[in-house]
Parts: structure tokens; C-alpha cells; sequence
């Protein structure tokens, strides 16, 4: 009977213990709870100071890193005048903070999400070249802190920005500009932090990015640390290349430039006693390049040296106004001519008159001997021979007209002569500087 009980007492706590261990398998981890365990274990009060920068690589007392990435969503515009342009992407930083280590429950737990960017060390970034910026807070702010089991954090945050683009407009509208996105430390020396891209693809573009205007060619990552009296700064950069459309340009500026060089020479093709049609059509043609080119230069900032559409509309205005000045020509030269041909009818006049005089006189000699003379005199003098020029030319007689003639050949190759120098120079020069 003794020894029954001790073994029947045995019986009951191991069915008990199993019962129990049953229990705990059959329970569930809320990993929610764990969750807040763990952010309070870490960033409790007195346990976590925000203001204090992590440790350097492998704990050293080097400067923090930061891995910087972003993503561009949009550009939604380049603007000339102002020189800036306007973009929205996805900023991304990562960094190891030793000090957010924790224990991810046999991998469990992949990572801890914070929104208040201040319960953590923050890097103090910066973008120098930055006019305008402000974060998105629709529905809920966009941003987010990831802290992982080694102690790493990522922080994402979506923001648009408005940067100045400084652009050499010469080549304008052949043009290609760089603009640039400047990221730096503001307060911390590379002594304390330094930023690097991230490895592999540290900026990433949305697929089938429109522009109204430009063509996103290729960006470039680089460095552009700063040394200023206070110290050397962190620093990093994007270079955009953007080519502009020119589609837009040849169908707005260049086919209705040469549409109106062209109209203006149709007054070549006019009567020249068709004066009011003459005048109305070149000082409308003029008139309307003006407004043209006034258009074309609001639309661009006031710089100090001559872009390529300058030398465009100077020269179709030039054109349109030799235009105009060659029919005050042509009417000068016929007012000439009338008052030429009044003097020629005048000088015949008076020749016919003398002519008759000594017609009596000459009556008296021998008539013979006066024939004999003038028949020698025209086997002696023979014609002039005319190139093929002055025989062309001699089909108009008048001044007046051979201005015209040689105006309908001299203007529309001179303008052919033109664009060849025009287009080859700026094309050519354009791919030089690409190169």
C-alpha cells in the first residue's frame, strides 16, 4: 500500500504536466504584443536618445553611413523662364543604429514599422539646389520607418520638390540641358556622416515617363562634397540630361517663319505699278514676323547672349524686310525709267529736227560718193556680241523689271543657302558637345 501511492501521485503530475504543455502549444503568440514589448524595450524611456548619431562600421567611432536611393514618380515640368523644374519621387535612407537591435523571435519577426520619424536618430539631409518642396499627407502621411533585427533602418517618405536648373539656352530650341538634384548634411561633417548611394541601382525612373516638352535621355549618379569654413559635408547628386522635343518648335516657329519669308516674295511676281498690293503685302508680312518673334522671346528669359532662334527670326526678318525695301527700289527705278524714257522721247524729238536741217544741206553734194561712204562704214562696224546674261537681261527692258527678275532668283537662293549654313552649323554643333 505505500509504495501504490507514490506511484499513483506520479501518474497524476505527469498527466498534469502534459495537459499543460498541450495547453502552451495549443496558445497562440500574439505578435502584436511582442511587438510593443520590443519597441518599448528599445526606445523606452532612458534606454534610446535620439539625438545622439549611431556608431560608425563594426561599432568603431567612424562616421555613420548612409545609403541613399530614390525613386522618381514624375516631372511635371521644365520651365525656361524661371529655370527650374519640378519633380516628385520616392526618397529612401538606410542605416545601421545598433543600438534598435532585438530579438526577432526565430525569424518571426522581419521588422519593426514606425511613423514618428522622431523616436529615432534621423540623418540631418538637405537638398541644396532645392526653391520649393512640401511632403504628402493624403490619406495619412507618407512616410515610414523600418527597424530590423541587426538594428538597420530604412525610412521611405514621398515629396515633391520645385529646384532651380541654371540652363545655357544658345542652342535653344536644339538644345540639351543637365539639371541636377543636390542631396548634402546640413549640420554633420564627414567626420560624423557620410552618405553614398546605394549599391546597384541607387535612382530609379517610372516606366513611361511623359514630358510635354523634353525627352529624358539618362541621369548620372555622382559626389559633390562642399568644403566651407565650418568644415567638409556629405554630399550627393543626380545629373538629369533632358533633349528637348523639337517636333513642337519646327511645327510652331520654323514652317510658318518660312511660309511668311515666302509670301513676302510673292510682290516680286506683281505688276510693279500694283502699288497698294505690293505695299500691303510687305508690311503685313513684316508686321506679322515681328509679332512672331516678340512671341518667341516672351516666352524665354532675357539672357546676354544670341540663342539659335535669334539668328532664325533675325534672318527671316531680314529677309521680309529686304522684301519690302527691294519694291521701294523697284518703284524708284521706275519713276526712273518714265523719266528716262521722257527724256530719250525729247532728245529724239530734237535729233528729228536736226536731222531734217541737214537733210537740205546735204542735198548739194554728190550722192554717189555719200553712199559709197556709208556702205563702207557698215561693212566695217559689226554688232556687239552679248553674253548669255546680257542677252537673258536684254528681254526686259526696263530697270525696274530686271530688279524683279533677279530678286525672284536671288532671294529664295540665299535663303536655300542660308538654311544649309544654318541647319549643319547648329546640328553638328549640336552633336560635338554631346560627344
Amino acid at each position: 500500500m505505500d509504495i501504490s501511492r507514490p506511484s499513483c501521485s506520479l501518474l497524476i503530475l505527469l498527466a498534469l504536466y502534459i495537459l499543460q504543455l498541450a495547453g502552451c502549444m495549443n496558445a497562440k503568440i500574439n505578435f502584436r504584443e511582442k511587438e510593443k514589448q520590443i519597441l518599448d524595450q528599445i526606445l523606452g524611456p532612458g534606454r534610446y536618445d535620439a539625438r545622439i548619431r549611431p556608431s560608425g562600421i563594426n561599432g568603431t567611432d567612424g562616421p555613420a553611413v548612409v545609403s541613399v536611393n530614390i525613386f522618381v514618380r514624375s516631372i511635371s515640368k521644365i520651365d525656361d523662364v524661371t529655370m527650374e523644374y519640378s519633380v516628385q519621387l520616392t526618397f529612401r535612407e538606410q542605416w545601421l543604429d545598433e543600438r534598435l537591435k532585438f530579438n526577432n523571435l526565430g525569424g518571426r519577426l522581419k521588422y519593426l514599422t514606425l511613423t514618428e520619424a522622431n523616436r529615432v536618430w534621423m540623418p540631418d539631409l538637405f537638398f541644396s539646389n532645392e526653391k520649393e518642396g512640401h511632403f504628402h499627407n493624403i490619406i495619412m502621411p507618407n512616410v515610414y520607418i523600418r527597424i530590423f533585427p541587426n538594428g538597420n533602418v530604412l525610412y521611405s517618405i514621398r515629396i515633391s520638390l520645385t529646384l532651380s536648373c541654371p540652363m545655357n539656352l544658345k542652342l535653344y530650341p536644339l538644345d540639351k540641358q543637365t539639371c541636377s538634384l543636390r542631396m548634402a548634411s546640413y549640420g554633420w561633417t564627414t567626420d560624423d556622416l557620410v552618405f553614398l548611394w546605394k549599391e546597384g541601382d541607387p535612382v530609379q525612373v517610372v516606366k513611361n515617363l511623359h514630358l510635354p516638352r523634353f525627352t529624358l535621355e539618362k541621369f548620372l549618379t555622382d559626389y559633390c562634397n562642399s568644403k566651407t569654413n565650418t568644415g567638409e559635408y556629405s554630399c550627393l547628386k543626380v545629373d538629369l540630361l533632358f533633349k528637348r522635343e523639337f517636333s513642337y518648335y519646327l511645327i510652331q516657329i520654323y514652317i510658318p517663319c518660312c511660309m511668311l519669308v515666302i509670301v513676302s516674295w510673292v510682290s516680286f511676281w506683281l505688276d510693279q505699278g500694283a502699288v497698294p498690293a505690293r505695299v500691303s503685302l510687305g508690311v503685313t508680312t513684316l508686321l506679322t514676323m515681328a509679332t512672331q518673334s516678340s512671341g518667341i522671346n516672351a516666352s524665354l528669359p532675357p539672357v546676354s547672349y544670341t540663342k539659335a532662334i535669334d539668328v532664325w527670326t533675325g534672318v527671316c526678318l531680314t529677309f521680309v524686310f529686304g522684301a519690302l525695301l527691294e519694291f521701294a527700289l523697284v518703284n524708284y527705278a521706275s519713276r526712273s525709267d518714265m523719266h528716262r524714257e521722257n527724256m530719250k522721247k525729247s532728245r529724239r524729238e530734237m535729233e528729228a529736227a536736226a536731222s531734217l536741217d541737214a537733210a537740205s544741206d546735204l542735198l548739194d553734194t554728190d550722192s554717189n560718193t555719200t553712199f559709197a561712204m556709208m556702205r563702207q562704214c557698215e561693212i566695217h562696224m559689226s554688232p556687239p556680241r552679248k553674253n548669255c546674261c546680257r542677252l537673258w537681261m536684254s528681254k526686259f527692258p526696263t530697270r525696274s523689271k530686271r530688279i524683279d527678275v533677279i530678286s525672284r532668283i536671288t532671294f529664295p537662293l540665299v535663303f536655300a543657302l542660308f538654311n544649309l549654313a544654318y541647319w549643319s552649323t547648329y546640328l553638328f554643333r549640336d552633336e560635338d558637345e554631346e560627344k
